[in-house]
């Protein structure tokens, strides 16, 4: 199993840890991503006990997102975005939404999570169309149809869980240079979120040329990951409560000082992983605004 896949498949079972995902069908899920009973139950064991070594209250499985009159951060200036495809790797079409700025500063590569592109996705792209930053969020199921066509979002999860990481860096990387076409002469920044933050860091160890800036909101840093290749300026997001992808934390801050990048973390102390996601059940809304500020603010310094 890749990094990626094993990381998909430890999502799974911290919702389960932290009593999103009931036993059943945190098993449906993970076998649906091809692991046995034995293996799967194994898994949940792992997680519920690092879960309770961590001394943190389980989040309620009804649990709905922070209100907030203003709406998620960056939401009221935000600007729709629309489908479009371009041609990717090996002749491939790819899909993605795509929000232009009127006059672009910049542009922003954004990442999806692990269920694909979703309408949180889009809206983040509308949200730094509105700021200024003309943002592509590339759809990394666009070989099996797109995310539109999966049934559930467990069953795009499962999809993004057997396609091989090469093919995810590939697709992200043809994703910038289309989005260098359409702000020719801008700087580029990349924002991915989860699976999407895990793979930020990949593009940015693959070396990339493009990549100004990057803002990896609670992405796992692969092992080995060298940052050399790259010039991007990075500001790291955490959440405070997240201790597993939170683990990979050192060893980020390590490859971003030996490669002498400038580079910043924050830690948002009181908020869990996906912490910025405001569809989700561990949405933290003031977190979340203070990480959009930390967000436009290094964009505003490193892409323009």
């Amino acid at each position: 199993m890749e990094p990626l896949q094993q990381y998909i498949a430890e999502e799974i079972a911290t919702d389960h840890a932290d009593g999103i995902l009931d036993r059943r069908e945190a098993m449906r899920r993970l076998g649906m991503m091809g692991l046995g009973a034995a293996a799967a139950s194994a898994l949940l064991a792992a997680c519920s006990s690092s879960n309770g070594d961590t001394n943190q209250a389980p989040s309620s499985p009804a649990a709905a997102p922070t209100p907030t009159p203003a709406g998620p951060p960056g939401a009221a200036g935000a600007l729709p975005s629309s489908p479009i495809t371009f041609p990717g790797p090996q002749d491939r079409t790819l899909q993605a939404a795509w929000a232009a700025a009127p006059s672009p500063r910049g542009g922003v590569l954004v990442i999806h999570e692990n269920t694909g592109l979703t309408d949180f996705i889009r809206s983040v792209t509308g949200r730094f169309a509105g700021i200024g930053y003309s943002a592509l969020a590339v759809d990394l199921l666009s070989e099996e149809g797109g995310t539109a066509t999966f049934s559930e979002p467990a069953a795009a999860t499962a999809a993004l869980g057997k396609i091989p990481q090469d093919r995810f860096v590939a697709d992200l990387q043809a994703g910038a240079a289309e989005l260098g076409r359409r702000v020719p002469g801008k700087k580029l920044g990349v924002t991915g979120f989860c699976f999407g933050g895990g793979l930020t860091w990949m593009v940015l160890t693959a070396g990339t040329p493009n990549i100004a800036a990057a803002t990896p909101f609670y992405g796992p840093f692969p092992q080995g990951g060298d940052l050399s290749g790259t010039k991007a300026a990075i500001l790291a997001i955490y959440g405070g409560l997240d201790a597993r992808v939170g683990a990979t934390r050192p060893a980020a801050e390590s490859a971003m000082a030996k490669a002498g990048l400038t580079h910043e973390t924050y830690i948002a102390p009181g908020a869990d992983h996906a912490f910025f996601n405001d569809t989700g059940p561990r949405y933290n809304a003031a977190d979340a605004a203070q990480a959009w500020q930390k967000v436009t603010a290094w964009y505003g310094q490193h892409l323009g």
